[in-house]
């Protein structure tokens, strides 16, 4: 199959990776030639970090890399992705207008056939959709970071997609090796809004002084989190996890439970972003956390984290935005979860009964 990327990012280079080596045929397009040439390396990297993974000789792994990276071609126009792909995804950057031009392009250049889809992670699918004559060829295919490494992918739904146009990329997902979860076209989708109480009721605990980062990080990974919120955050980057909070809580009507934290508003002003700039909420030397204090009880923390996750749960699955079953998967897979919010009840059920 043939496959168009729109969009040379991290996520465009590490969508495009898990197409070759599915033995997909791969038109990646990008406005910035130097962003196309810096992907096929990316690209490259990748491969060989998998063939790496193989347990091949050095003069296979070469062989295994380039038979697939030569399956990879750039494009100047947008046309030209549209003339040859029968899936195109966009992964270009989080700008609304940007998109629906991006879109507008492809629908007028791409045979009906073509499915045509965003890889958005905060703007609504619906609104990209509208730029088109043909919205039911639309959907949004919301691929986690890295790519290569994060098997899940949100199948985002609107009202207007059809039926085909989902089964086909969800075919093509798992002919990719990843695994689908299906969702309807509302602010966060699955993972980005259900697990949103995991960063904000740590926030709240940390404006009521109620414990510590440390403390609250230290108490997650003990509840079987692979990280913790605070540490999480960090990681990301401080700037990103706020954009989401907000985009989640602007798309869902500003409800209180999930207003933005103060204090994140305040580190982000500061440019204490992370990682990135070595310091956010620890500070970070050489690339290495330093510890910080551990104080406070953490525990009443864990518990609202994990109520706050449960809700959120009921509420897309009472909406009829998503199945209790694929937002277990997709909290799993794609958040890191030891147990899905239903999962997590049913099994404190079956121990209250004992």
């Amino acid at each position: 199959m043939s496959v168009g990327i729109v969009g040379a990012g991290t996520m465009g280079a590490g969508i495009a990776q898990v197409a070759l080596e599915a033995g997909d045929e791969v038109v990646l397009h990008d406005v910035d030639p130097g962003a196309m040439e810096a992907a096929r390396e990316r690209v490259r990297d990748g491969l060989g970090r998998s063939a790496a993974r193989l347990d091949l000789d050095a003069d296979t792994i070469d062989a295994w890399v380039d038979g697939r990276l030569e399956r990879l071609r750039t494009a100047v126009t947008l046309d030209a992705v549209a003339a040859e792909a029968e899936l195109i995804i966009e992964a270009a950057i989080e700008d609304l207008d940007l998109k629906r031009t991006i879109f507008r392009a492809l629908d007028a250049a791409a045979g009906p056939d073509v499915v045509l889809a965003t890889n958005t992670s905060a703007l609504s699918v619906a609104a990209i959709a509208a730029a088109t004559s043909r919205p039911e060829r639309v959907l949004g295919l919301h691929f986690f970071n890295p790519v290569p490494r994060m098997p899940l992918v949100e199948v985002v739904t609107t009202s207007a997609t059809s039926p085909t146009a989902a089964s086909r990329a969800e075919a093509r997902m798992a002919a990719w090796g990843r695994t689908t979860v299906r969702c309807a076209d509302t602010p966060g989708f699955i993972v980005n809004r259900v697990n949103r109480p995991f960063t904000i009721e740590a926030l709240r605990a940390l404006e009521r002084e109620q414990a510590s980062p440390e403390a609250i990080d230290a108490a997650v990974r003990e509840a079987g989190f692979p990280m913790g919120p605070f540490e999480l955050m960090d990681l990301v980057g401080l700037d990103v996890n706020l954009a989401a909070a907000h985009g989640v809580w602007a798309g869902l009507g500003r409800p209180e439970a999930l207003r933005p934290s103060p204090v994140h508003e305040a580190l982000v002003a500061a440019g204490r972003l992370g990682r990135k700039t070595g310091q956010g909420f620890y500070a970070y030397v050489d690339g290495r956390r330093e510890p910080g204090p551990s104080a406070g009880d953490p525990g009443p923390v864990v518990a609202r984290i994990l109520a706050g996750i449960e809700r959120e749960a009921d509420a897309m699955v009472e909406a009829g935005l998503a199945t209790a079953a694929d937002v277990d998967l997709a909290l799993r897979l794609g958040a890191g979860h030891p147990l899905g919010p239903f999962e997590r009840r049913a099994r404190e059920h079956v121990q209250g009964d004992r």
